[in-house]
């Protein structure tokens, strides 16, 4: 009976042992398989190198490193979800590197990734929650995607100018020689830009524009209707600014004789001076001292 008991006893330790060491060695496995789960995670995520175990990267690397993106890695605009990742992973632990699994991470997910950097060029043209020209209109009141305006090839994320036709169907370039002008030769998308056509666009071609002339402080576009009525009419002037002035000293006896505002005012120059009296007036009456026009 002794040895017995002895022996029951030196089993019963035995087993406190082993369950001592199966719990110690139960935790450590769970330790380590926290520890290479967080860096096979940190791995998939952080690493570029991790996307070679999949792509030939040779010609992509090359364009990235080129591109204004060389500053980000892979995954930043290649997203996976974690269901997305442990399948990938599955399939090609099971089928090695001729997975067939279906993957979004290559030409769908970067372009939901491009607003998380973008914010200032998105909101580019942003006046009111109604009101906004530029990126700001297309993007937040038009609900318009990047890859619609901007085409992507191998990291290069150029705008896509033939796809401004595609809905502004009506809007052509306007004309005198500028019928093969692209829409962005006019049109800013710059984050600071206070119009959708900047003066200086203009002026960058049209240089022999007074720059101190009365109206030089309008907008080109606000006379000059580049998807319209290029050349601007006396009757635009009136219409949509001057009405005032058909009232004042001897403007309302000109226009009911016919004339018109650009028969004595010259685009761009508009005062009308003693030198360029002299010339104008002469031609329906004697000449008469400008300065008592308006009287």
């Amino acid at each position: 009976m002794n040895i017995y008991r002895r022996f029951t006893a030196l089993i019963s330790k035995a087993l406190e042992y082993l369950e001592g060491v199966a719990l110690v060695l139960i935790v450590a496995v769970a330790v380590l398989g926290i520890i290479v789960g967080f860096k096979y995670y940190r791995h998939t995520q952080e690493t570029p190198q991790f996307c070679m175990s999949c792509h030939v990267m040779k010609e992509a690397f090359t364009e990235w490193y080129n591109s204004k993106h060389r500053g980000i890695i892979c995954q930043k605009c290649h997203q996976l979800s974690i269901l997305e990742q442990n399948q990938l992973l599955m399939a090609y632990v099971m089928q090695g590197k001729n997975s067939k699994f279906s993957q979004t991470h290559g030409r769908e997910k970067p372009w939901t990734a491009c607003r998380e950097c973008h914010v200032n060029e998105a909101t580019q043209g942003s006046i009111t929650m109604k009101k906004a020209y530029g990126h700001a209109r297309h993007v937040f009141i038009q609900k318009i995607d990047c890859k619609t305006c901007h085409q992507g090839s191998v990291h290069r994320f150029e705008p896509n100018e033939s796809a401004c036709q595609k809905c502004h169907r009506d809007n052509g370039v306007h004309g005198l020689g500028m019928e093969a002008f692209s829409c962005l030769k006019c049109h800013s998308y710059a984050e600071k830009t206070p119009s959708m056509v900047p003066k200086d666009r203009c002026i960058k071609c049209h240089t022999k524009i007074p720059t101190a002339s009365p109206m030089a402080g309008l907008l080109c576009h606000q006379c000059h209707k580049p998807h319209g009525e290029i050349i601007p009419k006396s009757s635009s002037c009136v219409s949509e600014c001057h009405q005032n002035e058909t009232a004042v000293g001897q403007h309302a006896l000109h226009l009911k004789k016919g004339l018109t505002c650009l028969d004595c005012h010259k685009a761009h120059t508009w005062v009308v001076g003693p030198v360029t009296a002299k010339n104008l007036c002469s031609r329906c009456h004697p000449y008469k001292d400008p300065g008592r026009f308006i009287y």
